[in-house]
């Protein structure tokens, strides 16, 4: 049985959306990613370069706190957590973000975190091409959010899918999303479901969403 399943993806993949959805579904115990409340991060995109290395400490720290404190003491009510982030993403953003100088101390940071976390029984991300990731930023609306570029997505999905074949010891499931609504289309979602609820082997798993 999975006790803990994480939901990934690019900048306006559905990773939230998705989460809230599975955890509903299994009542499980929801764990989300407090973005928000990272001070640095309307800063960031007005100035990447001055602002990355204060962001992405925030979030490393902020990650590392969370996940340790839910996955270390879980609920009494839930038999599985969902999440709606990797502990992962923090050393993929900072590579895009960070100087190489910054990064090598950073990366440094990371690893000792991360190897202390556990790692999800199943990490599921979703896959969208670039140029949907932009129209689903476009509409969810989020302002500091609006000048991000199609070659930083770009940047961002190719170093998530690198980090996820790399790590060892972990079952991951690659969901290509092509043109699926699994938020307002009820026969795609029990489609996605099924996906998720498949039994893999250790490894890198990919498979295909269509639309209704």
């Amino acid at each position: 049985m999975r006790r803990y399943v994480a939901i990934e993806g690019n900048i306006g993949a559905g990773k939230t959306t998705l989460a809230r959805k599975l955890a509903e579904q299994w009542d499980a115990d929801l764990l989300l990613e407090e973005f928000e409340d990272n001070p640095f991060l309307p800063q960031f995109y007005d100035n990447p370069e001055r602002h990355a290395f204060a962001v992405e400490l925030y979030f490393l720290a902020d990650r590392y706190h969370q996940l340790r404190q839910r996955l270390s003491n879980p609920s009494l009510f839930h038999q599985v957590t969902v999440s709606d982030y990797f502990m992962g993403k923090s050393l993929i953003f900072s590579a895009t973000n960070l100087r190489d100088d910054e990064y090598d101390l950073f990366a440094r940071l990371f690893h000792i975190m991360f190897e202390t976390l556990p790692k999800p029984d199943l990490l599921v991300y979703l896959y969208l091409d670039v140029e949907r990731s932009l129209e689903q930023i476009r509409k969810r609306g989020r302002p500091y959010e609006q000048q991000i570029s199609a070659d930083y997505l770009q940047r961002v999905q190719e170093r998530y899918l690198q980090f996820i074949r790399q790590q060892p010891g972990l079952t991951s499931l690659v969901i290509d999303m092509k043109d699926a609504d699994f938020v307002d289309d009820k026969s795609v979602y029990a489609s996605l479901l099924n996906l998720i609820n498949q039994r893999y082997e250790q490894g890198f798993h990919t498979a295909i969403l269509k639309g209704s």
